[in-house]
């Protein structure tokens, strides 16, 4: 059980996705990133903490941009060099055994994290696809997968011998561990209200997104059906997560305590919550990024000797602008601003609010006096992701050298853009965006964040000293009358404050990056994060 060098409790951490490395594709966003920079921390900092996820045969979508500059999706089958555990556990789904093989992998300096797998023999052909495709295809597919990643998750702690004080779900999909331990205590002849109470002694749980349609649900009878509902009647279902049963619901339920990922987003959260019956208290603990993946070690030897930190920082850029001519064939300028801007395509994250006024920003466009660099995938199934891709492609051909859109997003670009930009750009609408780690790498290396304030940056923004605030925190449920106030805010800061700095006064872009390093490097670390967690959700008492 804990730890007993450290008095540490030993965590089982479930996640749909982890963000380890470019090459291995088990990871969409930023709930990955997160999750792989978490496990990255553990080892680091040597917490007993076991990770349990999916190997995924095809991953996420691999997103090319077509020549009619819209998105399509490709999904290769791929192979990784994993650890054979031997252990193969059974899970019911449909009225069936399915085998569920685990793997292991340490390869990235990380926690151990036991990756679930269907894709083997006895396994016929359907239930072989199960770990096929990382948040593809429809209900019925996701549960199975849920049924893998939950029911598989606790029965391969059981057969690994792992003992577990406590099971740490990051989003909803896991939720379905927290049926697996009830289940387990009523087949010793506990009954359901007792079970429900001790299992929620050891579950705690992190909520991510902050728009409710975001939080996946499932008809009763459907989860019946798959055999997810792990011999509860419909009415226990009910209690439990709702009808629809909603999975989000679900884990405010069954667990002791829950966190939000930053101290807006738990605000934001406990209200869009509140209607829960016997939910659980959700805290603030703000995200963190592992700093020895992210940030770049010459800048942070600058930064640590004293040196000035442009000159290091134009030699990174000038390897983000052969980076981007290598894969686009466009070249921008070393002497003119680069902004970037890399987000999952969804609406609420307005890629495009920089160009609502094209009569302000078209001249600077067209003269390369703003250059602008994108990134980002839709989900595979989403048709408006996809047509606000297609925009910022067509904004690329229409000013080629001064925007750029760099297809399939991954780990690799997201590295690249958040060393090598001048200014890292965010204008989601507030209160939507849950933390937003990318405005934490960008600034553990200089590059000076501008945005709204919402997730993370209302924590650490000084305007106008470490980085640029846009507008004023304003809120509104009409889009409309929002997106107008954000895209006059957003161009009265970038035209009138950002460009001068960058453009007049080195001294004080030096002093500002300078700055931005100074007040996130240490409260932005994954260290901070571990260390709450531990406070806030592990230790009871």
């Amino acid at each position: 059980m804990s730890n007993p060098a450290t008095s540490r409790p030993t965590v089982a951490y479930f996640c749909m996705e982890y963000g380890l490395h470019t090459d291995l594709k088990l990871y969409a966003g930023g709930l990955g990133i997160l999750a792989g920079d978490y496990l990255k921390g553990a080892h680091d900092h040597e917490r007993p903490i076991v990770g349990l996820g999916i190997k995924w045969k095809q991953g996420y979508t691999d997103q090319r941009i077509g020549d009619d500059g819209r998105p399509y999706d490709s999904y290769p089958v791929r192979e990784y060099d994993l650890v054979d555990t031997g252990v193969v556990v059974p899970v019911t789904i449909r009225d069936h055994e399915v085998h569920v093989k685990v793997w292991r992998t340490e390869a990235y300096g990380n926690a151990p994290i036991y990756l679930l797998d269907t894709d083997i023999e006895p396994n016929a052909a359907p239930d072989r696809w199960i770990c096929g495709q990382l948040y593809g295809w429809f209900a019925e597919e996701r549960l199975a997968q849920e049924i893998v990643l939950g029911v598989g998750g606790v029965r391969a702690l059981r057969a690994l011998g792992i003992d577990v004080d406590v099971y740490h779900f990051n989003e909803g999909h896991a939720v379905l561990a927290a049926l697996e331990l009830i289940q387990e205590r009523r087949s010793q002849g506990v009954d359901f209200e007792d079970a429900w109470q001790a299992t929620r002694d050891e579950v705690v749980f992190t909520t991510h997104t902050p728009v409710i349609q975001g939080n996946e649900s499932h008809e009763l009878r459907t989860m019946e059906y798959m055999g997810a509902t792990r011999g509860l009647t419909l009415e226990q279902m009910e209690r439990i997560g709702g009808d629809p049963f909603n999975m989000t619901v679900a884990a405010l339920r069954v667990a002791r305590r829950a966190n939000a990922v930053a101290e807006l987003h738990a605000e934001t959260a406990n209200d869009m919550w509140e209607h829960v019956d016997g939910r659980c208290e959700i805290v603030p603990i703000t995200n963190c990024i592992h700093t020895p993946t992210w940030v770049d070690p010459r800048i942070t030897a600058a930064f640590a000797a004293g040196q000035p930190l442009r000159p290091v920082h134009d030699e990174i850029k000038s390897e983000l602008i052969d980076f981007i001519e290598e894969r686009t064939g466009a070249r921008l300028r070393q002497d003119r601003i680069i902004i970037g801007f890399s987000r999952r395509a969804a609406p609420y994250k307005r890629s495009d609010l920089v160009f609502s006024d094209m009569d302000r920003i078209g001249p600077y466009l067209e003269r390369g006096d703003v250059q602008i660099v994108f990134s980002g995938k839709a989900h595979p199934l989403d048709d408006t992701g996809k047509d606000i891709v297609a925009q910022l492609v067509e904004m690329s051909r229409r000013f080629p050298n001064a925007v750029v859109f760099l297809q399939d997003y991954d780990m690799e670009i997201g590295k690249m853009l958040t060393r090598g930009s001048d200014v890292w750009l965010n204008n989601p609408r507030r209160p939507q965006e849950a933390s937003g780690t990318s405005g934490m790498k960008a600034a553990m290396n200089g590059v000076l964040n501008c945005s709204v304030l919402d997730g993370w940056w209302p924590e650490a923004c000084e305007d106008g000293v470490n980085g640029w605030q846009i507008g004023d925190g304003f809120e509104s449920d009409d889009v409309d009358e929002l997106d107008e106030h954000d895209a006059a805010a957003l161009y009265a800061v970038l035209l009138d404050k950002v460009l001068p700095t960058f453009s007049d006064d080195p001294e004080r872009w030096e002093s500002m990056m300078r700055a931005s390093i100074q007040s996130t490097s240490e409260r932005f670390a994954v260290e901070r994060m571990l260390d709450d967690y531990e406070r806030l959700l592990y230790r009871t008492g």
